[in-house]
């Protein structure tokens, strides 16, 4: 087999951490190389260095036997080296020719020479068995779609190494099915790929071999028919990890939030329309979907930041005020689905966040005479270092910028903080215990030791009374977690069902519209 990608010794430092330390990898003409690592692992940093966004301080990259000039994107492309990012990178409201097109003809040239790119465009959708629609619109897309002309983009521009971060998390089953037959053609015509993903079962499935970092070294290599999911696991976080096991609810009580014929504004999408469900406490209804049907519409409707125009909401038998300040007392808890935009806020210390969403209780604040409300700090800071210790966040302080967490760290600390009431007068104050969660994408983009402590957490909160509505693009944990499981498309939503009623291929079909 010929080689075609050698990286020797790479090193990256950022201040005192080391990113990457002294990673040395191989890939051949025609193989699937697996990359895995926990969240900060060095995975990101190693592919933009690859990429040419980042400059290595010691190491060096060969393409084909020739050295990658360092730092320089242009160099990583004329070298055939191409990169589909987990969130796509199109114009919504440009043709697909023209998407393809885009940052590939000079800006000083007076015309676009529009007919040799279409046949060349139909050329190579032809030989990779990835076919498209020059002129259709990619606001019209679909999501299997979509994808599959960002991978067109990388094989346009020449080429012949393709980097996939997580190719599948928006996808259907059947649609990541399809993908798995387009990149066999293409490992077949000679493409060599690098498939970065968190799903073990997919990594095992394409890959020929793979990669394992932890904490920015190297720490295994193997043949993907000589290991184990059970394997990789221990590999990535340094032991065994017990996975969440299908697990019934033991007690389903009354209602805690019941939605009759709700209608959201929105645009496209991303609205409800006559939306019916019931969730009651002691149990997980788990709702699955296509990205972008309706699911950030029905979890700002539950977490005050939307409002209904159409049908009614109720929690425990009132009418759901749409405030978040007003809804928080009231044990409404949420974990959104951006940690870093909407979770947190990057600047503020650890300390502020864990207690951002109660400031006005009077567990950490108070009024003064002059109608101003002061900070407990010191109240609130004992709650931090609860949280902190209760939920093991880790890699900073209660006084770093929550910035500077993983992306796991960051989701234990939003965790923590929604299911953590506070203490008044050193007594939990039961009152103010979560009744509803709210969790949307709740283990999205980490690793495998995070998803199972936050889906442990997830089923220890729902035994303990709370209702929990989770929204997930992983069907692999809708139907691990969900008690009943209901299906989102173009802003509607169907009967929720136990999940032991259902299939994988009947959610994906469920979940394309059929």
């Amino acid at each position: 087999m010929t080689e075609v990608l050698r990286l020797e010794g790479i090193t990256k430092r950022f201040g005192a951490l080391v990113a990457n330390d002294a990673i040395s990898l191989h890939l051949q003409a025609g193989e699937v190389l697996a990359l895995l690592g926990e969240n900060g692992a060095g995975k990101s940093t190693l592919m933009s260095i690859l990429f040419g966004h980042y400059t290595a301080d010691a190491g060096n990259i060969e393409v084909f036997g020739q050295p990658l000039a360092p730092g320089n994107p242009k160099a990583a492309l004329a070298a055939g080296i191409g990169m589909v990012h987990q969130h796509f990178t199109l114009a919504d409201n440009l043709s697909v020719l023209d998407n393809v097109l885009m940052g590939t003809e000079p800006l000083w040239q007076p015309f676009s020479r529009r007919g040799a790119a279409r046949a060349k465009l139909m050329a190579v959708s032809q030989r990779f068995g990835l076919p498209v629609r020059p002129d259709a619109k990619v606001g019209n897309l679909s999501v299997g779609e979509r994808q599959r002309v960002e991978i067109l983009k990388a094989l346009y521009r020449g080429a012949c190494i393709l980097i996939l971060d997580e190719p599948t998390a928006v996808l259907t089953p059947q649609e990541s099915e399809a993908l798995f037959a387009t990149l066999a053609q293409m490992v077949a015509q000679g493409l060599s790929i690098v498939f970065i993903s968190h799903k073990l079962g997919e990594v095992l499935r394409v890959s020929h071999r793979i990669a394992v970092l932890r904490g920015g070294k190297l720490v295994a290599e193997a043949r993907a028919a000589d290991t184990t999911q059970g394997e990789l696991a221990r590999w990535m976080v340094g032991h065994a990890v017990e996975q969440s096991a299908r697990r019934p609810a033991r007690h389903v009580g009354d209602a805690v939030c019941v939605l009759d014929r709700v209608d959201t504004a929105g645009s496209g999408h991303d609205r409800l329309h006559d939306v019916s469900l019931t969730l009651h406490a002691g149990e997980i209804v788990a709702i699955a979907g296509v990205s972008g049907n309706g699911q950030v519409a029905l979890a700002e409707l539950l977490s005050g930041t939307r409002r209904a125009v159409a049908g009614e909401v109720q929690l425990m038998g009132r009418a759901l005020p749409p405030s978040p300040a007003r809804l928080v007392p009231r044990g409404v808890a949420r974990i959104p689905e951006d940690r870093h935009a909407v979770g947190v806020i990057g600047d503020l210390p650890v300390w502020e966040n864990a207690v951002s969403e109660r400031l006005r209780s009077d567990a950490f604040s108070r009024w003064t005479p002059l109608g101003i409300r002061w900070i407990r700090r010191a109240a609130a800071r004992a709650h931090a270092q609860r949280v902190e210790s209760a939920y093991d966040v880790r890699g900073a302080g209660l006084d770093a910028p929550a910035r500077a967490l993983s992306g796991g760290n960051m989701q234990k600390l939003i965790l923590g903080r929604a299911l953590t009431a506070p203490e008044e007068s050193g007594k939990l104050n039961k009152r103010k215990t979560p009744r509803l969660i709210v969790a949307h994408q709740p283990t999205w983009g980490l690793d495998i030791g995070a998803v199972a402590y936050v889906q442990a957490q997830l089923i220890a909160v729902r035994d303990a009374g709370a209702a929990v509505l989770m929204i997930s693009d992983d069907l692999d944990e809708v139907l691990a977690l969900g008690d009943r499981v209901a299906v989102m498309h173009g802003g509607h939503l169907g009967d929720p069902r136990p999940a032991s009623h259902w299939t994988r291929e009947q959610i994906g079909l469920a979940m394309a519209g059929t």
